[in-house]
């Protein structure tokens, strides 16, 4: 006996705002980031990159609220620089780690567009040059500290600059965990052939660490 084929489902949007003219309005490179078909439910890539998208927003939050309190107290705190103490500089070895953070945007942006066009072995080699990179950076970034002539106990200047690149190093350091995951998962055959969420929302993590300490570095060595 044979089965009668089930019926399709369909997902109505009740949304009162229309997501999908929403959607329509924003750019091609934006428009991944949000659930096609008003959260179609065969969607499942783009209400994922929609969720993630979501996380990295209250993420924003927390950096902003710090990136505020630096501001206020650092107009609003006599002697900013304490007696005896060198204050942070924008020399020649924080420049360049600040380069190689960068320029992995862009190396990470070519591999997942490698990705995209089934250039697996190609993908591999960038998104291992991406993780060495970040890993370069968050050795950079201890090497600094060292040298520092203050710690976390140097007044409101010491505590503000260590828990700013501290959290930030933090999320450096995830992102690294997450490409070495990725990297990982490229060898399980086929696995990246209907789905490439995990390597879609690291690419996306990784140019929001990099857009976060564009505006530490101003903050902390270019003010």
């Amino acid at each position: 006996m044979t089965r009668s084929p089930q019926p399709k489902v369909i997902h109505h949007d009740e949304s009162p705002v229309d997501i999908e003219h929403l959607r329509q309005r924003f750019p091609r490179w934006m428009q991944r980031f949000l659930p096609s078909g008003g959260g179609d439910h065969t969607d499942d890539h783009g209400k994922d990159m929609f969720g993630f998208t979501i996380f990295l927003l209250s993420e924003s939050i927390i950096f902003i609220s710090f990136f505020f309190a630096y501001i206020v107290l650092r107009v609003y705190t006599p002697n900013w620089v304490p007696t005896g103490v060198t204050k942070p500089e924008a020399s020649t070895f924080v420049i360049i780690n600040t380069v190689i953070l960068l320029a992995s945007s862009g190396v990470i942006q070519l591999a997942e567009r490698s990705l995209s066009r089934q250039q697996i072995n190609k993908f591999r080699w960038l998104w291992l040059i991406t993780s060495l990179m970040g890993t370069y950076f968050l050795i950079g970034q201890a090497i600094e500290w060292s040298h520092l002539n203050f710690g976390l106990r140097s007044g409101v200047m010491g505590a503000t600059f260590y828990i700013l690149t501290g959290f930030h190093g933090l999320h450096i350091l995830s992102g690294v965990i997450l490409q070495i995951i990725m990297l990982i998962r490229s060898f399980i055959p086929d696995n990246y052939k209907n789905s490439r969420f995990g390597v879609n929302a690291t690419t996306l993590f990784w140019h929001f660490v990099d857009v976060i300490w564009v505006i530490l570095f101003s903050l902390l060595y270019l003010w």
